[in-house]
């Protein structure tokens, strides 16, 4: 079995982008499927989020053929809503203060933004984050009150 491996000639991805695809990705090569496991994931969440939203009843639309139009702008609304998902998803690669180029290396600041490191602190890009109030909120959660309970005289 393993002869009959070697004797074959590699056959071109399915996909004809020009690298060589094996019978264990379905013909494909490692690029291409990948792709395509990323697009059938991506329409399998697509379709959860099209089951977790309220569609409305076909009796508060006028006809039926309303309600089959309805399904698609519901369908489209869906697919719309994941593909935000997975734009916020993305890391932005420049600075929100100069548009500078960070790559790897950005800064994430509390407020959720991408800084550079000349703009990485909250003094130099105008930071809105309340720090004081998360502080307290964290001390407050760390220590809660204790109480002893009070003793009758005797």
């Amino acid at each position: 079995m393993a002869e009959e491996h070697r004797c074959q000639a590699p056959k071109l991805c399915a996909n004809n982008c020009g690298l060589i695809g094996s019978p264990a990705t379905q013909n494909l090569c490692s690029k291409c499927h990948r792709d395509l496991q990323l697009k059938q994931h991506r329409s399998s969440s697509a379709k959860h989020a099209v089951n977790q939203t309220s569609i409305p009843s076909p009796s508060s639309f006028p006809s039926v053929s309303s309600s089959s139009s309805a399904d698609k702008d519901a369908g489209s609304v869906a697919e719309t809503k994941a593909a935000e998902v997975v734009e916020v998803e993305v890391r932005p690669k420049r600075c929100l203060g100069c548009n500078k180029r960070v790559g790897l290396t950005g800064f994430k600041c509390r407020c959720g933004m991408v800084f550079c490191g000349i703009h990485r602190y909250p003094e130099e890009h105008g930071c809105k984050f309340d720090f004081k109030a998360m502080g307290k909120q964290q001390i407050a959660q760390a220590n809660p009150v204790v109480k002893a309970i009070k003793l009758h005289k005797i």
